[in-house]
C-alpha cells in the first residue's frame, strides 16, 4: 500500500541530504525519549487521513503506491453493499463497508467510483478528495488504551450479517481464531477460545485444554457450557496477557492495511517483548500491508530482528534544535546480539540513549556514572543528559563496544587509564580503528605514544599509580596533553592523573583497588544536605566528564562514520 518514508533529517545534523527510505512490510523507530517515535507515528496517519498535504516535523512526506486500476476496483468491490432502505446513492458512486476494528461497527463510504479510482491512480497528489477516506478505513493506530479495550466483552450480533466488531469476526472464521490461538498458546501455554454462552454477548476465555472441535467452542449446547465454565476470562489476568493478545488480535482480525503502534512492550516482561516482536514480524512477512512501530524496548527489537522478516530499523533523534535520521540494518545490529560481551552488557540498549560511554570496568563504570548524576543534579551544565554507562572487560574491548556503536551513528566515548600507552601493535591500533581515527595519523601517532612512554619510563615513577601526566617535565608534560587532545578530538578520552583510583584525590581514603570504590563512595556520601556530601568543583573528575560532554555534544564531533 505504502511506497516510501521520506523524512526531513539526515544521517547527521550536518547533513543536507534527508533520509528516504523504500518500506518493507515492517519499519521500526527506534532512539532516545523525546526523539520523535511516536509523532513519527502520528503523522504518517495524520497525512494518510488528510484532505491536503501536511508536512510533519519528523515525516516529510508518506508516499503511496499506485494501485492498476483493475486491482482497485476489485479490492472496491469486494467491499462493496447495498444501500440502506432510506439511503440514497447518485449516479456513479459506490458504497463501501468495512469493520472498524478500533472503534466497533461498520464503517461505510458513499463515493464516485470514478473519482477514486483517478486518486488511486495520481495518490500522492496533494488533495485527496476520496482516497484519504478510503485510507481511514485502513489505517490503524494502536496506544496503550486502545490495545486493552481489544479485548472487551462485544456484542455477538447477527451472525447471518457481517461481523460489527472483532470478536464477531474471529468467531465466526476457525482458520484465524486457531492461527491466533497457536500464537497465545505458545506465549501463555493457555489456549485462545471465545466464549458465547452468555447469550447476546462474546467474550475471550483462556482454557487449560483446547476445544474438542469448533461446534464445542462455538455451542450452546451443556458440553459447550461445562468447557467454558472451566476456562478464565481474560479479564482476570494482566494487562500484559491483555495487550498482547490485544494487538494480535488487531493484526490477525482487523487485517488492517496500515497499522501504527506505539510503545508496544508497555506492559510487558522482557520475555513477552521479544515474543512480541518475533509474532508481529511473522504476522508482517509476505504482505502487502505496512505496519509501523515506535519501541523503547531492545527485547521488543531484538525479537523482530531473530524473525528474519524484511524490515527498517529507523533511529530519530533530537536535541532541541536538530534531529537526525538513520536506517540501520539488521546486518549492523545481529554482531551487537549475537557477541557474548556486547549481549551481556545490554548493549542493545545504546539505541536508545543520546550518547554512550564506555569504560574498562564496572567499577569505573559506576564511579564515572556517579560523577555525571551529581553534575546534572546540581543543574551544572557539565552534566550528560541521555548517557548510557557501559563497561568492557578490560582497556582492549572497549574498542570491540564502541566501534560497532558508531557504526551505527551513536556518539560514543571510551575512557581508559594512562597505561594505554604501554600497548603498542596490534593492541594500539584498536582505539585508532575503533574510533575511527584517520589511517593516515595511526603510524605518527605511535610514534608520539612510543616517544612519551620512554619519557615516562625514564621518570623511574610508575606513570598509573604515581601521578600520570604530573610525573613529566614541564615540555614533556604539555607535549603529552597535546597528545591526549588530539585523541580526544576523536572520542578517545585517557584518564591525565592515571587512572580512575587517582580522581579525588583531596578525600581522605584508602585507594586499594579491592575496596576503593566502596570507600570513595561511602566518603562522597549520599544526603545533599549534608555538610560531608562531596558536590561538583571546578576541577578534577568533574572537568573531566565536562571535557567529554563537549565532544558528545558537537554536532561536528570527529569519528563517527557517515
Amino acid at each position: 500500500m505504502l511506497e516510501r518514508l521520506l523524512f526531513n533529517a539526515g544521517s547527521n545534523p550536518a547533513s543536507s541530504v534527508p533520509l528516504s527510505v523504500d518500506l518493507t512490510p515492517l519499519t521500526i523507530f527506534v532512539g532516545p525519549n523525546n526523539s520523535g517515535k511516536s509523532r513519527a507515528l502520528i503523522e504518517i496517519e495524520t497525512q494518510l487521513k488528510a484532505h491536503h498535504f501536511t508536512k510533519g516535523h519528523v515525516i516529510n512526506q508518506v508516499f503511496i503506491k499506485k494501485t492498476p486500476r483493475d486491482v482497485a476496483i476489485r479490492e472496491l468491490k469486494e467491499l462493496e453493499i447495498k444501500p440502506q432502505a432510506d439511503e440514497r446513492v447518485y449516479d456513479g458512486h459506490i458504497i463501501i463497508s468495512r469493520l472498524n476494528i478500533q472503534n466497533g461497527g461498520l464503517s461505510r463510504l458513499n463515493i464516485p467510483l470514478s473519482n477514486i479510482l483517478s486518486e488511486f491512480e495520481n495518490p500522492n497528489a496533494n488533495n485527496k478528495n476520496y482516497l484519504n477516506q478510503y485510507y481511514a478505513m485502513f489505517t490503524l493506530r494502536l496506544d496503550g488504551r486502545s490495545r486493552l479495550s481489544l479485548t472487551s466483552d462485544q456484542g455477538a450480533g447477527d451472525l447471518q450479517s457481517a461481523p460489527s466488531n472483532n470478536l464477531m469476526y474471529l468467531f465466526k472464521n476457525d482458520d484465524l481464531r486457531a492461527e491466533l490461538r497457536n500464537i497465545i498458546y505458545s506465549a501463555f501455554d493457555k489456549y485462545f477460545v471465545i466464549d458465547p454462552t452468555n447469550i447476546g454477548m462474546l467474550r475471550i476465555r483462556l482454557s487449560q485444554e483446547p476445544p474438542e472441535n469448533d461446534k464445542v467452542e462455538r455451542g450452546w449446547d451443556e458440553e459447550s457450557v461445562d468447557f467454558h465454565s472451566k476456562a478464565r476470562l481474560i479479564s482476570e489476568f494482566s494487562d500484559g496477557v491483555n495487550a498482547f493478545t490485544g494487538m494480535m488480535i488487531s493484526l490477525i482480525a482487523g487485517s488492517p492495511k496500515v497499522t501504527l503502534i506505539d510503545e508496544p512492550e508497555a506492559f510487558l516482561h522482557p520475555s513477552l517483548c521479544s515474543k512480541l516482536g518475533k509474532e508481529i514480524s511473522r504476522v508482517c512477512a509476505h504482505s502487502n500491508k505496512n505496519v509501523f512501530i515506535s519501541t523503547h524496548s531492545a527485547n521488543f527489537l531484538m525479537g523482530c530482528v531473530q524473525s528474519k522478516v524484511p524490515m527498517n530499523i529507523v533511529r530519530l533523534t533530537y536535541d532541541g534544535t536538530q534531529g537526525t535520521s538513520r536506517l540501520l540494518t539488521k546486518e549492523q545490529l545481529t554482531p551487537l546480539m549475537r557477541n557474548p560481551l556486547l549481549r551481556s552488557i545490554g548493549v542493545l540498549n545504546a539505541l536508545f540513549y543520546n550518547f554512550v560511554i564506555v569504560t574498562e570496568a564496572d567499577a569505573d563504570r559506576a564511579f564515572y556514572q556517579e560523577i555525571n548524576e551529581r553534575l546534572l543534579a546540581a543543574g551544572d551544565p557539565r552534566g550528560i543528559e541521555g548517557c548510557l554507562f557501559l563497561n568492557a572487560q578490560n582497556k582492549q574491548t572497549v574498542w570491540d563496544i564502541i566501534k560497532p556503536l558508531r557504526e551505527l551513528g551513536i556518539p560514543s566515548v571510551g575512557i581508559v587509564d594512562i597505561d594505554v600507552l604501554k600497548e603498542g601493535g596490534a593492541v594500539w591500533k584498536k582505539p585508532m580503528d575503533g574510533a575511527y581515527i584517520p589511517v593516515i595519523r595511526h603510524e605518527p601517532m605511535n610514534n608520539q605514544r612510543a616517544a612519551l612512554l620512554k619519557a615516562f619510563n625514564e621518570t623511574g615513577l610508575n606513570m598509573k599509580t604515581q601521578g600520570g601526566i604530573n610525573i613529566l617535565s614541564k615540555e614533556q608534560k604539555e607535549a603529552c596533553g597535546d597528545f591526549f587532545n588530539s585523541l580526544s578530538d576523536y572520542g578517545v578520552f585517557i584518564v591525565p592523573c592515571g587512572e580512575i583510583e587517582s580522581w579525588l584525590t583531596k578525600l581522605d581514603i584508602c585507594r586499594n583497588k579491592g575496596s576503593w570504590l566502596t570507600n570513595i563512595f561511602e566518603r562522597m556520601g549520599d544526603d545533599p544536605s549534608e555538610a560531608s556530601y562531596v558536590s561538583p568543583t571546578d576541577d578534577d573528575v568533574w572537568d573531566f566528564i565536562g571535557a567529554i560532554k563537549e565532544w558528545l555534544s558537537n554536532p561536528s564531533r570527529k569519528g563517527i562514520p557517515l
